[in-house]
């Protein structure tokens, strides 16, 4: 999804969701800024499992960069969130002349050369690739319910439980070619997320390397929890670094 009229002269903003979340999730954000914009949808707009499951990493990365290169903006800032840090980071490096910044919303950035599981604890990485090879990529619903929608209300958790897409275990397991982008960086932290704890956060901040970091008291989905302030965060992003205003 795209929005802003005489969007090819100004600097965008490509969203990319997390993990089975639909692009729905960044609307209340994206629609407030007066950005270009462009929510990424991984599986090109398909909601059948196979869409996603026999993905390779390289087969995102295309899709990904396919719809930004239909989009028509020149420059852009990269808005990427947990899962989507992985997926971010590779297609920063593939564009990275139209790139002026890159935002990691409670992301994973693995060290150089990592894959997504690389980024966490051995012990953790063990038991979550043995799980998805056993029982697949979806968490049960008790498990969204508690570590993505903590501090949402139930209506919104529900249509998440609902809307959850399982991913390919390859974007999870294939190492990212990609270097840390050249560009202005910043990190949201979010204080209450029980999907990333803070001690993980702060890793993914070291392997960022951001030039700034901002808190936010919410669980791993601020753009539903708090939109307002993720609004904020963006635009003073956008303001500080990349000197655009939001009229």
């Amino acid at each position: 999804m795209d929005g802003k009229a005489g969007k090819e002269d100004k600097v965008g903003i490509v969203f990319i969701a997390g993990a089975g979340l639909k692009p729905w999730i960044w609307h209340k954000v994206a629609e407030a800024m007066d950005y270009p914009f462009l929510i990424i949808d991984a599986s090109t707009g398909k909601d059948s499992i196979r869409s996603r499951k026999n993905f390779f990493f390289d087969d995102y990365i295309s899709i990904m960069k396919k719809q930004v290169e239909e989009w028509g903006v020149t420059s852009f800032v990269i808005v990427a969130h947990s899962l989507g840090g992985v997926l971010g980071l590779q297609l920063a490096s593939e564009l990275n002349d139209r790139l002026r910044g890159f935002i990691a919303v409670g992301a994973v950035i693995p060290p150089k050369g990592g894959s997504f599981l690389s980024a966490f604890p051995f012990t953790q990485r063990m038991f979550a690739s043995a799980m998805m090879r056993l029982l697949g990529t979806k968490p049960p619903d008790f498990a969204i319910r508690d570590g993505l929608c903590n501090d949402l209300p139930a209506e919104l958790t529900d249509q998440i439980v609902r809307q959850f897409i399982p991913e390919s275990i390859h974007v999870y397991t294939e190492r990212v070619k990609a270097s840390l982008p050249n560009v202005p960086r910043l990190y949201v932290k979010l204080s209450k997320d029980k999907q990333l704890s803070l001690s993980l956060q702060n890793q993914m901040i070291s392997n960022l390397a951001p030039q700034e970091i901002r808190s936010m008291e919410t669980g791993h989905l601020p753009m539903l929890a708090n939109p307002e302030g993720l609004l904020k965060t963006l635009t003073d992003f956008m303001r500080d670094h990349v000197g655009i205003q939001n009229r």
